[in-house]
């Protein structure tokens, strides 16, 4: 089986036996789901323009908030693929800080007397941490404004954002609260959100760049499963993901995919395209899989291909893939196995929604190549699809 229909058409009984009932199905949705996701910005667009108002986003240069981007696990990684497009379109300093280090250390985040906007991600909206840093930051700190995104109405982050007058809402479609225990449509939509966000004002200008993405992340979806496929059957017991700026999200989001539909029985990591010199390499070897998410940007495309050359020449890995835009693809090419084009004028602080894709292709083949349930691929209940309940300080 190639092609993630081929699980989606297998018998029903076959696909919940098998643990294929979510997974396929919410990976191969996606394009069509973030124009559901823009529909949702553009009907809520003045409130949510209002707030930011509000927060200050578009105050005078020295008055304008920190914007701080908080999620954990993969929702951390929606902060990493939107911080450097938010700097840029509002003009706002950006960090990305995962609630697993805020909340432990909250008041070493917030300076006394400067302004924030804290945008949280999180599918569920119920996980521990990211309940607990909303409800002692309103609490504690009643001067910083909230801006949530889930994808469950239900949720409890929900609940307390609308007990709050100095926070806002955001609900995605019902149908992008993967049940899977793996995050992938909705992390993809909430990254779709964040982007409407940097274009909050000229959402029109954006829905375009939506357009681009929804035929690019179609494309993938048809040619790049089969590929995927071919890689897991290969056995390699590692893989590293290498990107830099907005595609080291990409990088950091398709290890973890890999990671947690193996249950860890392939061992996945990510490293920025300069990082990897300054220690990592050292974890490459003959049973990994090398692969880099090539940027669009010209000089970022130099400094990947240089890489992928010197990994070739040191032989130090079993394969190397490349994903990037076909307009890298001369250059690149000699020094990979394959090359996965993506369409080209996307970009690169958009391109994660679709770069991505392959990544959790990759899990799920690897996921089935394992012979494990990719809907619930922890056979012990090790990790599971809400982090359980633990005991908050």
């Amino acid at each position: 089986m190639t092609s993630l229909s081929s699980f989606i058409e297998l018998p029903e009984d076959e696909q919940k036996t098998r643990g294929l009932f979510f997974t396929p199905r919410e990976i191969a949705q996606q394009p069509d789901t973030w124009m559901t996701t823009l529909r949702i910005f553009q009907a809520n667009q003045k409130r949510i323009c209002d707030f930011l108002d509000l927060a200050g986003v578009r105050a005078a240069l020295e008055q304008r908030p920190v914007v701080m981007l908080i999620g954990a696990g993969t929702s951390d990684y929606i902060g990493h693929a939107l911080e450097l497009l938010l700097r840029q379109k509002w003009g706002c300093e950006v960090s990305t800080v995962a609630s697993t280090d805020l909340l432990p250390s909250l008041e070493e985040y917030v300076v006394p007397g400067r302004r924030y906007l804290w945008i949280s991600f999180s599918r569920s909206g119920d996980s521990p941490e990211g309940v607990a840093v909303l409800q002692q930051a309103i609490q504690l700190y009643p001067s910083v404004v909230h801006l949530v995104v889930t994808c469950n109405a239900r949720a409890r982050m929900a609940e307390i954002c609308k007990g709050s007058k100095r926070a806002c809402l955001v609900v995605l479609d019902d149908a992008v609260n993967d049940r899977s225990l793996a995050m992938t449509s909705s992390f993809t939509n909430m990254v779709v959100m964040g982007q409407c966000l940097a274009s909050a004002w000229s959402i029109e200008e954006y829905s375009k760049v939506v357009a681009q993405l929804v035929r690019a992340g179609h494309d993938l979806l048809s040619r790049a499963a089969e590929e995927a496929r071919r890689i897991a059957s290969r056995g390699f017991s590692r893989v590293c993901f290498i990107g830099t700026g907005p595609l080291a999200s990409v990088a950091e989001e398709s290890a973890l995919k890999v990671l947690e539909m193996t249950a860890g029985q392939v061992q996945a990591m990510s490293e920025t395209v300069l990082g990897l010199r300054h220690g990592p390499m050292a974890a490459l070897d003959s049973q990994t899989l090398f692969l880099c998410f090539v940027s669009g940007n010209d000089r970022r495309a130099k400094y990947a291909s240089d890489l992928l050359r010197e990994i070739g020449e040191k032989g130090i890995v079993g394969g190397r893939v490349a994903v990037g835009p076909a307009s890298a693809m001369a250059e690149i090419a000699p020094y990979c196995d394959s090359y996965i084009a993506v369409e080209d004028n996307i970009d690169d602080a958009y391109r994660p929604v679709v770069d991505v894709i392959f990544g959790q292709m990759l899990g799920l083949y690897y996921s089935v190549a394992h012979d494990l349930k990719p809907d619930s691929p922890s056979p012990d209940g090790v990790i599971n699809r809400v982090v359980q309940k633990f005991r908050i300080y």
